[in-house]
């Protein structure tokens, strides 16, 4: 299974968005949920004053969420990649392997 992290760029795969894609901003690993860049939009109301960085108050938008499994890790040519075989230098799995292999050889 890929692993989403922040910063990948995603593709939906399911529900309203399908189709879509966008930058993964924050990832709700309790939840089970992602906030996509541009995505699942939703409408706050604020009364005046009730904020300093927006002390006159409206209708903001803000970035919703969409469940980790409505989307899929996909490169720069918007196809799927699976983070296995994405090349990284002795990552914490081979590390461990390592360390076992050096601790029964002595």
């Amino acid at each position: 299974m890929a692993e989403i992290r922040k910063g990948d760029t995603v593709k939906v795969i399911a529900g309203k968005e399908k189709g879509k894609s966008g930058r993964v901003l924050e990832v709700l690993r309790e939840d089970g949920r992602v906030r996509v860049e541009k995505l699942m939009t939703v409408k706050r109301h604020q009364k005046k004053g009730r904020s300093q960085a927006n002390p006159e108050g409206g209708i903001l938008e803000m970035a919703g969420t969409i469940a980790i499994s409505s989307v899929m890790v996909v490169g720069k040519d918007e196809k799927p990649v699976r983070r296995e075989k994405i090349g990284r230098e002795l990552g914490a799995k081979e590390k461990a392997r390592l360390q076992k292999r050096k601790t029964a050889a002595k």
